[in-house]
């Protein structure tokens, strides 16, 4: 029998945790900057809240920030304002949750299978390419899944090892403080669906309760109590402010970021079948190679009824399904399912990792991993066009060093030639480290904006002002001078922002905008023109002079933001 024993954690199964966390995730923290398509915006917000002193209202650009509830952006401002150091503090809170996350899913398995189990199933989800990837950056998906891993061990502790009715309780309280991470943080919730379902029918493993009573409610209180956190001061200060951008800012962020943007989403529209063909398949690896052993150990598992390995399985098939069921999906949206899988799988891994056939698939799909990188090194000492190319488009230098990557990954792989089981682990490791370190610094100018902001603040000079037209978030972390935008991510509303620029643009001779080129019609195309190179998939035009009359016309002056960066602001102190 495994043991549920609740004595202190091992100290050498926390070592092998922290060393593998370390390595994946941890490697290259303070070498690169905040990178696209979401990292620049939630840095660029923490870093205005700071220098503001405004948590509760979070803006980007000096416009509201009503995507997302604040709890992340709190998290980067509160690093910020101990280390002083954006480059550390926008990624410590993704590291942070990861380590709870894995350290969560060893306990857990440690109590229902044993600490073999545990320790299998903890480092084999610090292994699979999607925790690294998200992990390893700023998204807000690797906290929230730390929290909605919280949830679940939570709620586990009490419906299949309880009655726990504190950790009940704390299971309401990290869905909470999910849900004023990402909308999603209530899913831990779920579980309780197929734990009714399953104690219906007896099964074993299940913790048994008298009525318990008024305590059913403990968690539903501690999710309401964490979502009070943030929702009742803010609704307070809607009402005390009492004007329309704070009522718009209340409604957007409660109603069209959550229910609209879930049942009839306005971008990252895939088919139903998207996660199961295009992001399972690759990006939860080694999890698909695993379950050719593993579903026949959970088959018998279902014969005998066992809890403890079909009530994760079980939430995993309703979250999947709650995600399929949105026409918006993202890869990043079931993150929060594989700590569950790593759970479900732990009484299987021991037996399953002894199988010579699990050692050659590691061994071949980690050889798979490196042979990539070779022959991309290959392809680019070769100068194929192809490849070149590719990296010219987005602005990259032609002598990447990824050779050095790749040579990392081989040499792992030949490593571990006797013990073929650890070819995966080891490839994974030298790759995160040897990109971290080799690669990540050559492409952060271009990957983070810095070298292109550099050259348009050097061609605009400082005795004109500057406006930027459909801006990238970036663009506001390297501002060197106050100027002026349109609003943030305005491209919902069609040409307005294109109007409104041209409005400004035309009211003084020493004002410049910078415009993506595929904005420059119908309101800048007679205007000068000089190129600003390519940035974020886009080229970018400075755009001078007179823009088309009737966009002029068509223009709000009111909707000119004016934004002083915090480092301008610091450089300016005392000055007339």
């Amino acid at each position: 029998m495994p043991s549920t024993s609740t004595r202190a954690l091992p100290w050498q199964d926390l070592a092998w945790l922290l060393l593998a966390l370390t390595v994946l995730v941890g490697s290259g923290i303070g070498l690169r900057d905040p990178w696209p398509a979401d990292e620049p915006r939630f840095a660029a917000v923490a870093r205005d809240m700071v220098a503001s002193g405004d948590w509760l209202f979070p803006r980007v650009g000096g416009d509201l920030y009503q995507d997302k509830p604040p709890l992340y952006m709190w998290l980067i401002a509160a690093v910020l304002s101990i280390t002083g150091s954006l480059r550390f503090a926008f990624l410590l809170p993704s590291l942070v949750a990861a380590g709870g996350t894995l350290l969560a899913v060893y306990d857990l398995a440690r109590r229902l299978f044993g600490r073999e189990a545990a320790l299998a199933a903890a480092l084999t989800l610090a292994c699979t390419l999607q925790f690294v990837m998200v992990a390893r950056g700023a998204q807000i998906d690797a906290t929230v899944c730390g929290l909605i891993t919280l949830g679940v061990y939570g709620f586990a502790r009490h419906l299949l090892l309880g009655p726990a009715w504190g950790w009940y309780f704390a299971a309401g309280v990290a869905s909470g403080l999910g849900v004023i991470t990402k909308g999603v943080g209530f899913l831990p919730f779920l579980i309780l669906i197929p734990w009714a379902v399953l104690r219906r029918h007896a099964w074993q493993g299940l913790a048994v309760f008298d009525r318990g009573g008024w305590r059913w409610a403990l968690a539903p209180l501690g999710f309401l109590l964490a979502i009070a956190v943030w929702l009742v001061p803010m609704l307070l200060a809607v009402a005390h402010r009492g004007l329309p951008e704070y009522a718009a800012y209340r409604d957007e962020i409660l109603f069209h970021q959550t229910v609209t943007r879930y049942a009839a989403a306005w971008h990252h529209v895939k088919a139903w079948y998207y996660y199961f063909v295009e992001v399972i398949p690759l990006l939860w690896l080694p999890w698909p190679v695993l379950a050719f052993w593993l579903v026949p150990r959970w088959r018998d598992a279902w014969r005998a009824r066992d809890a403890r390995v079909w009530l994760p399985l079980l939430w995993i098939a309703l979250v999947l399904l709650f995600f399929t069921m949105s026409p918006g999906k993202r890869g990043v949206y079931v993150l929060p399912a594989l700590p569950a899988l790593a759970v479900a799988a732990a009484g299987a891994l021991p037996a399953v990792f002894t199988r010579r056939g699990v050692a050659r698939a590691s061994a071949i799909t980690a050889g798979a991993l490196a042979l990539l990188f070779v022959l991309f090194a290959t392809a680019l000492a070769l100068r194929v066009p192809k490849v070149v190319g590719l990296l010219a488009e987005e602005g990259m230098p032609g002598d990447l060093p990824v050779g050095i990557v790749a040579a990392a990954c081989v040499l792992a792989w030949l490593i571990t030639w006797r013990r073929r089981l650890y070819a995966w682990p080891w490839v994974l490791a030298a790759l995160a480290v040897a990109f971290s370190w080799a690669i990540e610094p050559r492409i952060d100018p271009v990957r983070s904006g810095s070298a292109f902001m550099r050259g348009v603040l050097a061609a605009v000079p400082r005795d004109h002002e500057l406006g930027l037209v459909a801006y990238k978030e970036q663009f506001l972390l390297y501002l060197d001078r106050a100027s002026v935008n349109f609003g943030h991510r305005r491209w919902r509303k069609g040409e307005d922002e294109a109007a409104d620029a041209a409005r400004w643009l035309a009211a003084r001779p020493d004002r410049v905008l910078l415009v993506p080129d595929s904005m420059l019609a119908p309101c800048f195309t007679g205007a000068n023109r000089q190129a600003a190179g390519r940035s974020a998939g886009e080229s970018w035009s400075l755009v001078s002079g007179t823009p088309a009359a009737d966009c002029v016309l068509r223009g709000d002056d009111r909707r000119v933001i004016r934004y002083a960066p915090p480092k301008y602001v610091a450089s300016s102190a005392g000055r007339p």
